[in-house]
């Protein structure tokens, strides 16, 4: 996260989360698999994912555009297609409890990564930073980010910094073998004085913090 232009093009990527319904998330998760490649003909899908962990009937998603130009011709495309309306959007939108979406950018300082092997898990995190944006804590912020990277227990997938929802929100994306993986390299890291140093001087911006652990779709280009 920089004081200036957060990066030098306009791509940006929708983050949608949906509330299923508790006894249709089996059915949701069969349509998605089946018939989400009627709705990546349009725009690139990044990920999708559903919640193990932290939430329960849950998925998220994101989606890649290059402008909002072209997310709008999408919106458009996606509306008059019959065959996505009718074997996936309309019969979806009854197992669908509640829908929310955030319009983000990727930091200047992180590219989106990929896993090294799939099969894996991912861990969501939210954090709800002090009003100030990056300016005031974004340095920070960095830091403690690449505290953890560096100490090779996970891997980074992701950093994205939200345009449009709720202000000062940071998503990042964590990829790791499998939860006790995680929970043994976490442990680990929080006996680093590194980690706990950065930790430290950034925690003095953070209002809040919650996170989620992911497991993909078969859909997924993210596995």
């Amino acid at each position: 996260l920089a004081t200036g232009p957060r990066q030098n093009n306009s791509i940006f990527y929708e983050i949608r989360t949906y509330d299923i319904k508790p006894s249709k998330m089996k059915e949701f998760v069969e349509m998605a698999n089946k018939y989400l490649h009627l709705r990546t003909v349009h725009s690139e899908l990044v990920g999708f994912w559903s919640a193990e962990l932290g939430a329960m009937n849950k998925v998220v998603h994101i989606w890649k555009y290059d402008n909002f130009a072209h997310r709008t011709a999408v919106r458009r495309a996606l509306a008059n297609d019959r065959n996505w309306q009718g074997k996936f959007l309309s019969p979806a939108l009854t197992l669908i409890e509640k829908q929310h979406n955030e319009v983000a950018y990727l930091v200047p300082w992180c590219q989106l990564g990929k896993p090294p092997k799939e099969g894996g898990v991912y861990e969501w995190v939210t954090f709800q930073m002090k009003p100030g944006g990056p300016a005031l804590w974004g340095e920070a912020f960095q830091a403690a980010i690449n505290a953890h990277v560096n100490t090779g227990y996970t891997k980074l997938i992701g950093v994205f910094h939200t345009e449009y929802g709720l202000l000062n929100t940071v998503h990042v994306i964590w990829w790791n073998e499998s939860p006790e993986h995680r929970a043994a390299g976490r442990h680990s890291a929080h006996e680093d004085a590194r980690v706990v140093a950065a930790v430290r001087d950034s925690v003095i911006f953070l209002e809040s913090q919650q996170n989620m652990l992911l497991i993909p779709l078969q859909c997924s280009p993210l596995k």
